[in-house]
């Protein structure tokens, strides 16, 4: 079963930057995509990154376009954050899917981190 840590989150000024990162353990042999999802307050989850497993493939929502990076090594994913702002303030969840299908689709995604918060103060 695949596993996820986060890490990487904290509270930043707008303009500022963050780095974060997901730590992927076990049995990853079948997995075809990963990606980053948010949730912000009275909010649903929803896709923000996503990219296939060899890398080679990457998807963004319109919002974070120029200012986010989603990439990826044998250890872990990563979403670097540039540039950020209020409305970016969210919890921030790595999944991961051993399905192929729109890499925005939510429900295609089988396993999910715990989660870290990102606060951006105006």
């Amino acid at each position: 079963q695949v596993q996820l840590r986060e890490s990487g989150g904290g509270l930043v000024q707008a303009g500022d930057s963050l780095r974060l990162s997901c730590v992927v353990s076990k049995f990853t042999v079948n997995v075809s995509r990963m990606a980053w999802f948010r949730q912000a307050p009275w909010r649903g989850r929803a896709f923000v990154a996503g990219i296939n497993w060899s890398g080679t493939s990457t998807d963004y929502v319109d919002s974070v376009q120029g200012r986010f990076t989603i990439s990826r090594d044998n250890a872990a994913v990563y979403l670097q954050m540039n540039n950020l702002e209020p409305d970016d303030t969210a919890i921030y969840y790595c999944a991961a899917t051993t399905v192929f299908g729109d890499i925005r689709i939510m429900d295609l995604y089988n396993y999910w981190g715990q989660g870290t918060q990102v606060t951006v103060s105006s």
